[in-house]
């Protein structure tokens, strides 16, 4: 599993991060950033729940 983020979308809410911080990270512009590409198996369920919970819908599975 793939994620990708839609930084015209992302407003860096932190939703992601607060989710999946071994994940997702803010970068300086306070936009998220993938950490790990591709999403280790053990996170790929708290991935798709990041990507739900997303209030901007900024993630997408890629």
């Amino acid at each position: 599993m793939r994620v990708e983020v839609d930084l015209d979308r992302c407003e860096g809410n932190a939703v992601c991060v607060n989710l999946v911080p071994e994940l997702f990270e803010l970068d300086d512009d306070d936009y998220s950033v993938v950490k790990l590409d591709p999403v280790p198996p053990e996170l790929e369920e708290r991935a798709a729940r990041a990507i739900e919970e997303c209030p901007r819908a900024a993630l997408r599975r890629g």
